[in-house]
């Protein structure tokens, strides 16, 4: 009856099966505890737990190996590695089962370098891994980002033919490559797995999707939609509404709600938040709050999204409530909770409040800061002008400042002209991360602002010949269910002359109103008329217009940019909103704009 109980992962009447065991003197035998562990962590009942190690210990049974073994797997799923470790070495005979068990407790809980020290170990002993072994192995790789070692693997698995025995490897192979960031080599291996089910397709879907490449990992989810065998689950949600919210795809996303809400999914509190953070990035904050006030909050999860998802519309004053709304329903604020809040204060320019902030996190709920909040912090002084502030904090930082951290600086300094500062930050950015082609943007743009055209040249030369290629700028728009993508300078779009004819006409208004081009944003040295026909062409204003054209008078459009909106661009937004009485909303890789009868809800402030 336990073990009945305990498959079916029905805890509660597992352990209500062991109080009638025990009241009528039966007593517990190996096959019984190894049954119940489980379930004492599906009931996230620690204490219960114990008490069965006790009883282990008080009647000898710790010598089964079956009993250690779903010891260590128990004390794994809380995190107490401690007693998993002291189960696993007092184990009088260990077997590959306990090799695996304990090598996949740490592997689970994210500490991959003992992880791997434990297989080296297990190795030398002269156990030879299995199945098992190898979906732990291939987790341990992608943890520690290892691309080579996921290569070797890999190979280790296909000299097994394990890929025809298991789909389990399989979908281990495929996630651990698009984790490495080898996201070609994922698909690859995912076309010629002998069978997929739906983790296959959600492993692909979410590798696509955290490797930035949200069209693709659409793409993929309607594959797996023509296949009617695939059912959908959650891990499929959680994978393709984040995807959607990168687009922009609201009108999609919406359908996914649709489909959601009849199997009520939608308030499983991951999918509902993923839902959650798809409206309040597509600009859509009354649904994102009302769908928010629906999910379970009983976790920090859906309260750092909605905390996000006001920031990045530049509502500090409503995050702070939120905060405060958190705390007083009992929920612990985390590390990400901490990270969206420093964020929303730089968008806001809440300088002593984010300050404040980065005070509460240490002081008093115990939270070492980590590079990112010391990134968000640099960003927070920097924005808000305090560039020699922003300096002398990450001087004192306690440990090292990476990219993040000196990038914010660069950033600050390329917002406020500081062109010293900003080849300080620099010349520190390129000893961390040499490949990072914004940095070069960047530092070419606070050159150019002060036209020093030689410099310029300079660092587009080091770019060049270190094989590093500008990050090409997009807008998307979805009208009609389908999402457009414009390039800078596109001219393939079918509507391509009725596009630029409406920007001819909106620039001759424009100008007719006090619009005056910032050349400044144009970084090649050429004439004015070049100058403004490149700003012309932004994406942004390739993607307004088209709105504007293919959408009814008065409706909102809405444009999601994957790089920052250029100050250019910012103000003629402002000049377009009020000529076609529209409210344009744009989304860039920092915050939103909200822009109405020629204003921006950011008050200049980004």
């Amino acid at each position: 009856m336990i073990s009945g109980f305990c498959q079916n992962g029905n805890a509660a009447e597992a352990l209500d099966v062991l109080d009638e065991m025990r009241s009528e003197g039966v007593k517990m035998d190996p096959v019984t505890v190894a049954s119940l562990l489980p379930v004492c962590a599906l009931a996230d009942d620690i204490v219960i737990g114990m008490l069965i190690h006790l009883y282990v210990v008080k009647h000898g049974l710790e010598a089964d190996v079956f009993v250690s073994n779903a010891l260590i797997n128990m004390y794994a799923k809380f995190g107490i590695l401690g007693h998993a470790r002291r189960v696993f070495e007092q184990m009088e005979v260990r077997d590959l089962v306990s090799w695996n068990s304990i090598i996949a407790a740490y592997e689970q809980n994210d500490d991959p370098n003992t992880a791997l020290g434990l297989f080296k170990k297990m190795q030398l002993l002269g156990f030879r891994p299995d199945l098992l072994t190898a979906v732990s192995l291939a987790s341990i790789v992608s943890q520690l980002s290892d691309r080579q070692s996921s290569r070797c693997v890999h190979g280790f698995i296909v000299r097994r033919h394990w890929f025809v025995e298991d789909v389990v490897i399989g979908n281990a192979v495929v996630d651990m490559y698009a984790k490495v960031g080898a996201i070609d080599s994922s698909r690859t291996l995912f076309e010629e797995l002998p069978v997929k089910d739906v983790i296959s397709w959600n492993s692909l879907i979410t590798g696509y999707a955290q490797n930035g490449l949200a069209s693709e990992a659409i793409e993929v989810y309607q594959m797996m939609e023509e296949h009617r065998e695939i059912i959908p689950n959650q891990g499929t949600w959680v994978s393709i509404l984040p995807a959607y919210s990168h687009v922009g795809a609201l009108q999609q996303g919406m359908r996914i709600h649709g489909r959601l809400i009849k199997n009520c999914l939608y308030l499983d509190v991951f999918v509902g938040t993923c839902l959650v953070d798809l409206y309040g990035k597509c600009g859509r904050l009354d649904d994102a709050m009302s769908l928010f006030y629906q999910v379970p909050r009983t976790s920090s999860v859906p309260w750092n999204a909605i905390i996000s998802c006001h920031g990045i519309h530049g509502h500090g004053d409503q995050t702070l409530k939120l905060f405060n709304q958190m705390l007083d329903e009992g929920v612990k604020p985390d590390h990400v909770t901490f990270v969206s809040l420093l964020a929303a204060c730089s968008h806001s320019g809440l300088v002593d409040e984010g300050q404040r902030f980065f005070y509460v996190m240490q002081e008093k709920c115990g939270i070492t800061p980590s590079l990112k909040h010391y990134g968000s912090m640099v960003d927070l002084l920097g924005r808000a002008g305090r560039l020699e502030m922003a300096y002398d904090f990450i001087k004192n930082m306690p440990i090292q400042p990476d990219a993040s951290v000196w990038g914010a600086l660069l950033g600050a300094c390329r917002i406020h002209g500081n062109v010293e500062l900003g080849s300080f930050a620099s010349d520190r950015l390129f000893e961390v991360d040499s490949e990072n082609v914004g940095y070069y943007v960047l530092l070419s743009n606070i050159y150019a602002n002060v036209g020093k055209w030689e410099r310029v040249d300079k660092v587009r030369s080091l770019a060049r010949d270190r094989g590093l290629k500008k990050t090409p700028g997009w807008s998307s728009i979805e009208v009609n269910n389908k999402v457009d993508v414009f390039y800078t300078g596109n001219q393939t779009h079918p509507k391509c002359v009725e596009i630029y004819k409406e920007l001819k006409v909106l620039t001759a208004r424009m100008k007719s109103l006090g619009y005056i081009p910032d050349y400044s944003f144009v970084l090649q040295d050429v004439e004015d008329d070049e100058k403004e026909h490149i700003l012309m062409s932004h994406s942004e204003r390739l993607a307004i217009a088209f709105g504007i054209i293919s959408t009814p008078p008065k409706s909102t459009i809405r444009i999601f940019k994957n790089l920052r909106v250029c100050g250019d661009c910012h103000e003629a937004t402002k000049f377009i909103s009020r000529i076609a009485e529209r409210e344009i909303i744009v989304r860039d890789s920092n915050r939103f704009h909200h822009f109405k009868n020629g204003t921006c809800s950011c008050g200049n402030y980004w």
